[in-house]
């Protein structure tokens, strides 16, 4: 196999507070059947100096895909996808936002801030797993995604 054909590493950085949560999205991912590399942060204030690449997040690598649940400690989601979106060097990457919230206010409030899709977290984890099955092949078969890094 030459080095060209050798399938490039999906960059995902998954900002969930919850561990139960966080445990069944990785290992949805995971199933997948995807080459993935997954970060993973727990609150809002850490998911901006990863993708700032400040701390000790220096070496970190931008993500292809941020994958952001709204209710986060010391930042929530609304205010971190906020800081994304206006910040010229981060506002390209995708957010998809995975919440438990199925609030019509939650929805359009995410939207209102540019999140590129809003996904509602399923209850079982067949479901999640079909759920992120989706976004994967979505984000990463169907959409073509700028692969310049920025940072």
């Amino acid at each position: 196999m030459t080095e060209s054909a050798v399938p490039r590493a999906i960059e995902i950085l998954l900002v969930e507070d919850s561990p139960s949560d966080a445990m069944m999205t990785r290992e949805a991912l995971n199933n997948s059947k995807l080459v993935n590399k997954i970060e993973m942060v727990d609150n809002g204030e850490d998911a901006l100096a990863f993708l700032r690449r400040q701390g000790r997040y220096a070496q970190a690598r931008r993500p292809d895909l941020i994958l952001l649940d709204l209710n986060l400690p010391r930042k929530n989601g609304r205010e971190v996808l906020t800081e994304v979106k206006t910040d010229e060097a981060l506002k390209s990457i995708p957010v998809v936002v995975l919440t438990s919230s199925r609030a019509e206010e939650d929805i359009v409030r995410s939207y209102g801030l540019h999140a590129n899709c809003y996904v509602a977290k399923p209850v079982g984890f067949d479901e999640l797993v079909r759920v992120v099955q989706s976004i994967r092949h979505f984000w990463f078969s169907v959409v073509t995604l700028p692969q310049g890094r920025v940072l």
